[in-house]
């Protein structure tokens, strides 16, 4: 089925996380590292790996660096952050630096079970809790305030568009939101389209961010 890279120093959290993926995906090839340089040395024989899992704070890594090491390695695996690290700051300098996604090691089994999911299935993941965190006021969030959509924008988005866009700001796949608004997944995939090439992003991850602020009961009401 699957061929995974856990690369974690914690041998409780390996462990824990092991039994989540055993527990969801009972077929999955697990190898286990503690260390960047062994992972990048896994990664060089096992070229068709499916995903790594990465701490960004086992040895070697020296924070996102380790993470940029590892994608000039091995540039076609998914990496995903997993991470107790919280900092909205670092999770979005890690998307930036190529990670498919940032699991916060304060999630459920049953959420991260779900956002490896999301990862497999080819979309990106950010938790919710991620996305609409509300950092003190700084240089950053200026930025990020100065980047916001602009009510034109938003009121060029039609209604579904709209409800599209809202899921995806919660942290929803495709498959999520295709379910919670009774419409196909090939639809919530065009809408995505859509609505990245009139919000003028490249990907969903600004999509995300880029709405994260957005009352949408306002531009929802007409």
């Amino acid at each position: 089925m699957y061929d995974i890279l856990i690369a974690d120093d914690h041998p409780l959290f390996r462990e824990a996380i092991v039994n989540v993926i055993q527990s969801n995906f009972p077929d999955c090839t697990l190898r286990e590292t503690e260390n960047l340089d062994n992972a990048v040395a896994l990664t060089e024989q096992h070229s068709d790996l499916d995903m790594i899992l990465l701490d960004l704070n086992m040895p070697g890594m020296n924070g996102l660096n380790g993470l940029i090491t590892l994608r000039n390695s091995a540039p076609t695996i998914p990496v995903v952050i997993v991470s107790a690290e919280e900092d909205k700051q670092i999770v979005l300098q890690a998307i930036t630096y190529g990670a498919v996604g940032f699991i916060t090691k304060s999630l459920s089994r049953d959420e991260m079970a779900a956002a490896l999911r999301q990862v497999l299935a080819g979309e990106v993941y950010l938790p919710s809790t991620i996305i609409r965190a509300n950092p003190a006021d700084t240089p950053q969030r200026r930025r990020q305030e100065e980047n916001q959509l602009a009510p034109e924008v938003l009121s060029s988005l039609t209604r579904r568009q709209l409800l599209v866009l809202e899921r995806m700001s919660k942290g929803e796949a495709n498959k999520q939101i295709a379910y919670n608004l009774n419409i196909a997944e090939t639809t919530v995939k065009a809408h995505v389209s859509a609505i990245l090439r009139k919000l003028g992003v490249h990907n969903r991850i600004q999509a995300i961010l880029s709405a994260s602020n957005v009352d949408f009961s306002q531009y929802l009401k007409r």
